[in-house]
């Protein structure tokens, strides 16, 4: 006998027409420790079900109206009763019948007349199968917002690390502050634009834009590795020297596949170092590092060229003052398809009053 106080918890739904099977049953399942609850219709029984969920369902096959199969994949077709164990009980004991009820998802077969020791080994048997299973369930809820919690952790600081990164690259190129955070929030007004249009709306997510905001920040991070007298020369630039700033590039998308080479396939690295390392292709394939073309470019490097060469232009150089917004947007407006995606371009000039400028 199972009689144990965890068990006087358990209670066991029994559906059968004839009243008899049901007294049995309930007395069978009384002496081995649980509770039954003897209904004699399906409709009795989707009451019982929605007034308290048991934790083992015996089901009788031949009932009228709507028979113990039918009832069997109504039970498994809804997410709430889809998991409780369902044991056919019945006077029909043909193999058809057996793998007909094993198909609609039944765990065990009793055929009439009962025998009060099979009936209690089958009973406990599923009651403690199914007890492990909502353990294990329990268990993995548990493990995955762990795993998520530590994995939020781990992103927030590789944020923070990429954010303190930023604020190094700016002091160092531009001495301003506020210029990279600015060119952030551009790209992440222009991804949020873009996730409208039906020719984004698939690749630009929520993640999609929460990632270019931050990784945005670190396009120009290669420029750490080339010298001052080049990076911040007044004059112009021999072709050597343009061949140097030119590799700022590849030279950043490397620091970052370094600074993370564990966690590389994280998509916010992957996106800051796609951005690191195609920002300057162009849509007709003119650009550099490899010449790429159209979509061969990543969409968050084209997104990013965009809203680059925008504050390039409205932000004073050694070399000319700050254009003004009209003739940035003229500028940009002839680079449509040469430079710069046709497509994005369309979504930009309807925002660009939304974007913020640095002059």
């Amino acid at each position: 006998m199972a009689n144990t106080s965890n068990n006087q918890k358990l209670n066991i739904l029994i559906v059968d027409d004839v009243s008899t099977n049901l007294v049995i049953l309930s007395e069978m399942i009384k002496t081995a420790g649980y509770i039954p609850r003897p209904v004699i219709s399906v409709k009795q029984a989707q009451a019982a079900i929605a007034q308290k969920i048991p934790q083992l369902i015996l089901l009788d096959i031949s009932m009228p109206e709507i028979d113990g199969f039918e009832f069997c994949t109504m039970l498994k077709s809804d997410v709430k009763t889809r998991d409780i164990p369902i044991i056919f009980i019945s006077a029909l004991d043909s193999v058809e019948d057996k793998i007909k009820g094993f198909k609609l998802g039944a765990v065990d077969y009793i055929a009439k007349p009962f025998e009060k020791e099979e009936v209690t080994m089958r009973l406990n048997t599923h009651l403690k199968m199914y007890k492990m299973q909502q353990e294990l369930e329990s268990y993995n809820k548990k493990l995955h917002k762990m795993v998520s919690s530590q994995m939020q952790k781990v992103a927030e600081e590789q944020k923070n690390i990429l954010y303190a990164l930023s604020s190094l690259l700016e002091s160092r190129y531009d001495g301003k502050c506020g210029h990279l955070g600015l060119i952030g929030e551009n790209c992440r007004m222009l991804a949020i634009s873009l996730q409208f249009s039906p020719k984004f709306d698939k690749e630009i997510t929520s993640s999609f834009i929460d990632c270019i905001e931050v990784a945005s920040r670190l396009h120009d991070i290669g420029t750490f590795a080339i010298k001052d007298s080049v990076l911040l020369k007044d004059g112009k630039l021999t072709d050597k020297e343009w061949d140097i700033v030119k590799s700022h590039t590849i030279l950043g998308a490397n620091q970052l596949e370094e600074l993370y080479k564990d966690n590389s396939q994280n998509e916010l690295i992957k996106m800051a170092i796609d951005i690191a390392k195609y920002h300057h292709e162009n849509w007709d394939g003119t650009g550099y590092p490899y010449g790429l073309k159209g979509e061969e470019i990543p969409l968050c490097a084209r997104i990013m060229a965009v809203v680059d060469v925008y504050d390039a232009l409205n932000r004073d150089r050694a070399y000319r003052k700050a254009y003004s917004n009209e003739e940035s947007l003229e500028i940009m407006r002839r680079e449509s398809g040469k430079r710069f995606d046709p497509d994005i371009m369309e979504i930009f000039y309807k925002v660009q009053k939304q974007l913020k400028c640095s002059n």
